[in-house]
């Protein structure tokens, strides 16, 4: 059984190496680290802990570098991707929980779930985009999946091409070709270093929802027809 381990990562010269040397103590899996326009050391820390690093050419964005990291375990003939975040908040000792639920049950996707994450307000915010896009899923943003092949293969196609995160967008794109979709909760630590990519300030926070709100219109717009 082949899987991958896909970290994409931005300016992690802080974290990356820390997550690295939690995976190699536990795991025996290969790990992709795609880097994508780095401008610290975060290709040197990868590469130390021993991670192939794919570096990206242009900036994509934290899906973009995903979708190439998907490519590759598609070119190398992976059976599972394991998508972790490169900031420390995913634990490694959920990897084999995520795994055993997606061999013993019919999903082809499984979701950690960390639900006691964010304010009420945030908390608050995501029940109405679960609503909107019809999702049963409780952590809509978490990044740490686990993909079977067809998953993966599915999401290279050119509907998921302009969403900009591995969230709410990219479970909609699954259920919309009827992908089954398992979650289960996992313990996610706080960020060892730095501050989000996508929740920075309060502009980046508000045109996040925008996006996000319109995106769910569009799907239920979709699915009424």
């Amino acid at each position: 059984m082949k899987i991958l381990i896909l970290i994409p990562a931005r300016n992690e010269s802080q974290t990356i190496g820390k997550v690295l040397k939690e995976l190699n103590q536990s795991m025996l899996f290969d790990v992709l680290v795609v880097d994508d326009g780095s401008i610290d050391n975060t290709v040197v820390h990868a590469r130390a802990e021993g991670a192939v690093v794919l570096r990206l050419c242009v900036q994509l964005g934290a899906w973009g570098a995903i979708r190439a990291g998907f490519r590759y375990a598609l070119d190398k003939e992976y059976e599972y991707v394991i998508t972790m975040d490169a900031d420390g908040q995913h634990v490694a000792d959920s990897i084999p929980h995520l795994l055993e639920e997606i061999q013993s049950s019919d999903a082809d996707v499984v979701v950690g779930s960390a639900t006691q994450r964010g304010n009420s307000y945030k908390k608050l915010a995501w029940f109405i985009l679960r609503k909107l896009a019809r999702l049963q899923i409780q952590d809509v943003t978490s990044g740490f999946r686990v993909y079977n092949r067809l998953a993966v293969q599915s999401l290279l196609l050119k509907e998921t091409a302009l969403l900009r995160y591995q969230d709410i967008g990219v479970l909609m794109a699954l259920t919309n070709n009827g992908f089954h979709i398992s979650e289960i909760s996992v313990h996610m630590t706080g960020r060892i270093s730095g501050q989000s990519k996508i929740f920075y300030s309060w502009l980046a926070i508000l045109r996040y929802f925008i996006f996000t709100f319109i995106l769910c219109l569009t799907h239920v717009g979709r699915n009424s027809k």
